[in-house]
């Protein structure tokens, strides 16, 4: 769908597929921040795998927790979207570190696209951006 598109559709559409698509990047995020506090024994293998040591878990789970708490209230979304950006970005790199198959590294872009995506299309002011931009503005 290009951006000219995507300006032009129904607003109430837009906006229900932005929601989607956030509460379907907040529930993973929210999933993966809980199982890194909680460690359970596939987080360990996980964090061993990708020779990461296990006590950063923790941390790293606080640390998505509020980045996706950010993305979650629409006052600070955008904040968060960039936040979540970074982190997904070091979860890429850690994944190419350690040599992982496609698809783990592919993961973090696919999530990272969820969480733009649905914010752009519940978002305004980031859709007019986009569509100047798209537009040569």
């Amino acid at each position: 769908m290009s951006a000219v598109s995507l300006a032009a559709s129904r607003p109430i559409t837009k906006s229900w597929t932005g929601r989607t698509l956030s509460a379907l990047s907040i529930a993973f995020m929210l999933f993966d921040g809980v199982i890194h506090l909680a460690k359970p024994a596939a987080v360990v293998q996980a964090f061993a795998n990708l020779q990461v040591p296990e006590r950063l878990s923790v941390g790293i789970g606080l640390l998505e927790l509020a980045c996706t708490l950010l993305y979650a209230v629409p006052r600070t979304s955008v904040l968060g979207a960039v936040l979540l950006t970074g982190y997904l970005g070091g979860a890429t790199a850690i994944q190419m570190r350690a040599g992982a198959e496609v698809f783990p590294i592919l993961f973090p872009a696919i999530i990272a696209a969820l969480v733009w995506g649905g914010l752009a299309l519940r978002h305004a002011g980031l859709r007019a951006i986009v569509t100047s931009i798209v537009r040569g503005e």
